[in-house]
């Protein structure tokens, strides 16, 4: 699901848009602090599966949260929407023994829509402002940092350069020369939070209010657990399998945090859990031992050793005891560890002749095995299915996590599998900042959870500290850089200069190269937006089973082909994205970097295809609309939709007209004929592109129309007919209700789908068009398609009357109406919802609340454009009648899903389920 722009409002569910609140999560392995930070997101709504805490505990109000802002790295940003205006504080730090996280509220404003469109559909679908919260809603975001703890002062001048102590820069209350307040507390859990307390109480005036390590670490983990769809992972042989993790069945667990030491707790559900074992053989004892002995000067250091490493020249194996032989009797390959250092006692060779990679990975292998083997041991004595892994010690390394995954499962025998946690390395403070008054987070939903990939997603590597690059001239700037320089991309990197905390400055990268900094074990967290306006769409058949994407992109075939396909079609974007902003230098400087920016996001995925977590074609397609967005291009084909739908208005009446002179069933193939037809007009298409170039619109539109032949390459059109019209004398009743998904502006709107919205209102049927919430290429959206009605309704009544009892004729639309309109039969209306998507796909877990609303009554559903049917969807079945109509554009997905050709059709129509 998308953001927002910066006025239109993203999944609005026909309620004044409010304040909200939002978060962001940046996160380096390295040692100092990252931050983000981007505007978007809808406003708040209620959640139907809640996630609970005892109400022992002040809670902090982050309600129906989704990652949000503008994350330059990997752990993203929440948003909090329903958060009030009355919390203490707005920081929450853990602070280990070597690791300082923190986790920061911000606020931000966002503007208040409330059209006469949106009061109409309110009130027939009967959304309600009964469960809106009585104090005034915030925008803001949750921003994750990270600093090493023996620099704490960098942590110290970060807090006091943004006011976090005193609420934040952005905060009314606070005035520079304003005194400290006595009574100030910060949340704060792990060990540092005893050891500094005097420290900050020095430095920042504040009183550090400690919190419980474990309930902390157990609270953040419910709910990234519960709040996340792609929380989870397996990590074995290199190769990242999101799990998705049903909330309903998610306890008990076994949690293991490796830190300096192992604990291992089992969680039995929200606020109830024990510590059941552990090891003092953890993170501590790899760093320590590897320091000793390859006298490496970081946690890091060590770790990339360990890459480079071979253990078989100093760990003594199976195949070396039983002359390079399985012990096949009870089970042990000769590659099986028998002894790890095992061959330093049979050697005669000082620590100087082993390679010090050698010893780290020998090190890391032994201290990962032993705490698999006995995490498995203990979800063996409670009969626990799931072991979730996180802590200091994994740091998202690709050997640690294939280690430990590799024990659990020698052990298990093949039963069990180790997990891993996205965010685990700020489990313990956002549970410090869980602890908070009203932080509303328990009535989190995983489909109100969106995670964005801005600018700095797709750079590793680098040292970031201070404030993100949020001024938009500031990441263009630092594009340019590094772009001019042929440096190697890594991270924007923000420095203090003279005088100054985390203000300005670039630091030079510390090297060289033409591809972006490759380390595979890093997987790249978002910006999580937290939107409590979306619902799963209810009429899915099976909304836990439901797949949006149609094509497989963990073939690394298809994805290299539509990574192909987006590349080559960059350049043409680019230019249409400048030109709809007059083509000013500005536009030309925004344009250039938006190419770079993409082309990093492209090539970091050819790298590592599950960097951004499960990656369907929806979200490749949704990620070059977030950053066309992030650049300021909000409605790049802005020009190219006014222009097409003026054409295809001039030419509407007479379609009608033609269309009332058929008989009845010739005039629903026509329609059928029309709609395909019409679907040819699509700028995401290089095809369709080529066409333009061809003739005019019209031109086009009707050299379609006359190559339409049945039989289609899909075709249930005489399933759909025998349905709409029935056989013989036998007429069946008209649907209730039709959603009307559409997909392009112009011909394909006006001349597609409104003449078939027509059919069906003339037939007594409800509709609703459901559009874009967002533009995305030359998609129609909700907030464009009132006019487009207005105008064909001025030659048609069926429309004019549908309209108005609607909705969709109000103030300024209504004038230029010509012509008495109808009264002989009750109205049905026509009404149109925003989707709640941003994109050319849909995923129909995650809609707008008005759309859910409308489809509650709903007993057809009509997806439109290849996104919607074909790239989404094609697979999905629904509680109600299901037509999927399509013109195939691109010949890879006419071979591969239809067996057809480019321009062939589909007419899909599916029964009830």
């Amino acid at each position: 699901m998308a953001g927002l722009r910066e006025d239109p409002v993203l999944g609005i569910d026909g309620i004044k848009r409010e304040k909200e609140l939002g978060t962001e999560v940046n996160t380096k392995a390295e040692d100092k602090g990252v931050e983000s930070e981007r505007d978007m997101a809808p406003p708040p709504h209620p959640s139907t599966t809640s996630i609970h805490r005892s109400g022992s505990r002040p809670q902090l109000d982050l309600s129906k949260a989704a990652i949000q802002g503008n994350s330059e790295e990997r752990d993203p940003t929440i948003l909090l929407p329903n958060q009030s205006d009355d919390i203490s504080s707005h920081l929450s730090l853990d602070i280990g023994g070597s690791l300082i996280k923190l986790v920061y509220f911000s606020r931000h404003e966002q503007y208040s829509i409330d059209d006469e469109r949106k009061k109409s559909v309110k009130e027939r679908l009967g959304i309600s402002n009964g469960n809106r919260r009585n104090y005034p809603i915030l925008g803001g975001r949750l921003h994750f940092v990270k600093f090493e703890t023996h620099k704490i002062n960098e942590c110290l001048d970060f807090i006091y350069s943004k006011q976090l102590h005193r609420g934040g820069i952005d905060s009314q209350s606070w005035l520079p020369d304003a005194p400290p307040n006595e009574n100030a507390i910060i949340k704060a859990t792990g060990g540092g939070a005893y050891k500094y307390t005097d420290l900050f109480k020095q430095r920042l005036g504040v009183t550090l209010d400690k919190e419980d390590e474990m309930d902390c670490l157990v609270a953040g983990a419910n709910f990234l657990l519960k709040a996340i769809r792609h929380e989870a992972f397996t990590h074995m042989e290199g190769q990242k399998k999101f799990v998705q993790i049903d909330p309903n069945e998610l306890f008990p667990y076994l949690l293991v945090n490796i830190g300096s030491g192992v604990s291992m707790i089992k969680v039995d559900g929200d606020g109830q859990f024990q510590r059941i074992s552990g090891t003092n053989v953890g993170g501590g004892t790899y760093w320590g031992l590897g320091r000793l002995l390859t006298k490496c000067k970081s946690f890091d250091e060590l770790l990339e050793l360990s890459q480079r490493g071979d253990n078989r020249t100093i760990d003594m194996l199976v195949g070396d005891i039983y002359g390079g032989m399985d012990y096949s009797k009870i089970g042990l390959s000769a590659s099986t560890i028998a002894s790890s250092f095992g061959k330093a006692i049979s050697e005669n060779k000082e620590l100087d002749d082993y390679r010090p990679e050698d010893i780290s990975l020998s090190l890391l292998r032994m201290i990962s095995y032993n705490i698999g083997q006995i995490a498995y041991l203990n979800a063996l004595r409670f009969g626990l299915k799931r072991i979730f892994f996180g802590g200091f010690f994994i740091r998202g390394h690709a050997y640690t996590m294939d280690t430990i995954s590799f024990a659990v499962q020698f052990w298990s025998q093949g039963e069990a599998q180790a997990m891993f946690l996205r965010h685990e390395g700020f489990l313990g403070a956002l549970g410090a900042f869980m602890s908070y008054e009203k932080h509303g987070l328990d009535d989190l939903m995983v489909h109100q959870l969106v995670e964005r990939f801005p600018m700095g997603a797709p750079y590793t590597g680098g040292n970031i500290h201070g404030p993100p690059l949020g001024d938009l001239n500031e990441k263009i700037s630092w594009m340019e850089k590094f772009v001019q320089k042929g440096t190697e991309i890594i991270a924007p990197v923000p420095m203090a200069p003279h005088g100054t905390t985390g203000l300005g400055g670039f630091e030079v990268p510390s090297s060289k190269g033409g591809t972006l900094r490759s380390d595979a074990s890093t997987l790249n967290i978002g910006v999580l937006h937290l939107v409590p306006t979306l619902e799963v769409f209810p009429l899915l058949a099976d909304a836990k089973t439901y797949e949006p994407n149609t094509i497989d992109l963990t073939d690394p075939s298809e994805l290299e082909y539509w990574i192909t396909v987006l590349s080559e079609h960059l350049p043409n974007l680019v230019d249409i994205a400048v030109a709809s902003e007059g083509g000013t230098d500005d536009a030309k400087r925004r344009g250039d970097a938006f190419a770079h920016a993409f082309s990093a996001h492209l090539a970091r995925l050819i790298e590592d295809p599950a960097a951004y977590g499960k990656l369907g074609l929806a979200n490749l397609l949704e990620l070059r609309e977030d950053c066309l967005r992030e650049f300021q291009f909000v409605d790049a084909y802005r020009s190219i939709k006014q222009r097409e739908n003026e054409a295809s208005l001039a030419v509407l009446s007479d379609l009608l007209t033609e269309l009332d002179g058929m008989r009845e069933e010739v005039r629903l193939v026509t329609l059928i004929e029309g709609v395909l037809a019409a679907n040819i007009f699509d700028w995401g298409s290089r095809a369709c592109v080529d066409l333009y170039h061809k003739g005019t619109i019209i031109e086009i539109y009707r050299m379609s129309r006359d190559k339409m032949q049945r039989p289609w390459r899909v075709d249930d059109f005489d399933v759909f007919k025998e349905r709409m019209l029935g056989s013989g004398d036998e007429k069946p009743p008209p649907h209730k209700r039709a959603l009307l998904f559409v997909d392009n502006s112009g011909a394909d709107v006006v001349l597609g789908m409104l003449p078939l919205a027509r059919e069906l209102l003339r037939r007594g049927t409800e509709v609703v068009l459901v559009a874009n919430s967002l533009p995305a290429l030359n998609d129609i959206t909700a907030m464009e398609l009132p006019a487009i009605v207005a105008e064909a309704a001025k030659h048609c009544d069926i429309l004019r009357s549908a309209a108005e009892a609607g909705g969709l004729l109000v103030d300024a639309m209504v004038s230029g109406l010509d012509g008495p309109k109808e009264n002989s039969s009750p109205v049905v209306p026509l009404m149109v919802v925003e989707n709640g998507c941003g994109g050319p796909c849909i995923d129909l877990r995650q809609v707008s609340s008005e759309l859910a609303a409308a489809a509650k009554d709903a007993d057809l559903i009509i997806l439109e454009g290849m996104g919607r049917s074909l790239h989404t969807n094609f697979n999905a079945r629904f509680k109600c009648d299901a037509l999927k109509l399509a013109m195939v554009k691109n010949h890879r997905l006419a071979k591969n899903l239809i067996n057809g050709n480019i321009y062939d059709c589909v007419c899909r129509y599916e029964p009830a389920s």
